[in-house]
């Protein structure tokens, strides 16, 4: 292997290692700026990763599923967080369980003309577990080869939450969490999709 193939993958593989270590760093409390940065450095690897270049060497193979893998699943929550806070700008607020917290008015009005104030119930509970899970299936089907799961995926997601997307909060927070959550997962996973095509 000559040194210049030597360069060109290890500072792939470096990329990777600093994208995960940054989106490790935001997994307990999500942060804004390290999230972007990690972003950024993935988004160096997908570069590098898309320009034509020798075969990846077989120990350099395995690192870039890994830190692909972890990445896909790790920092896709707290990149999901920072858009949905930039896109919400704090309107909503989080639930003790992953969820959302949403007031709920009671339309109903006695005689009295008393209206109850509004209950806070917590929607879309669980979205932790079930957005690392989301990523982990997503990345490892598209890194296998089997895109189409990519669609299975989405769907049970989708079956799984109908019954809580009743309210407008909680549809535009499921879209928009999804979405930046898949993105994230298939450039994580589209490095080593490039890297051995």
């Amino acid at each position: 292997m000559d040194v210049l193939n030597l360069v060109y993958w290890t500072t792939i593989v470096a990329l990777l290692m600093v994208a995960t270590i940054l989106a490790l760093v935001t997994a307990g409390r999500p942060r804004t700026i390290p999230i972007i940065v990690s972003g950024g450095f993935m988004t160096g690897a997908l570069a590098l990763a898309a320009l034509p270049f020798a075969p990846l060497p077989l120990p350099l193979a395995v690192a870039v599923a890994a830190l692909g893998l972890v990445l896909a699943v790790i920092g896709g929550g707290p990149a999901a967080t920072a858009v949905l806070e930039a896109a919400t700008r704090g309107s909503v607020k989080q639930g003790t369980h992953g969820g959302i917290l949403l007031a709920r008015t009671d339309s109903r009005v006695d005689d009295s003309a008393y209206v109850a104030p509004p209950k806070t119930e917590e929607v879309m509970r669980g979205g932790l577990v079930i957005g690392l899970l989301e990523r982990l299936a997503i990345a490892a089907a598209l890194m296998a080869g089997f895109p189409g799961a990519f669609a299975v995926v989405v769907a049970v997601k989708g079956v799984g939450r109908f019954t809580e997307l009743a309210e407008s909060e909680s549809r535009e927070r499921f879209i928009i969490g999804t979405l930046a959550s898949l993105i994230w997962a298939t450039a994580a996973a589209g490095v080593w999709i490039l890297a051995i095509d």
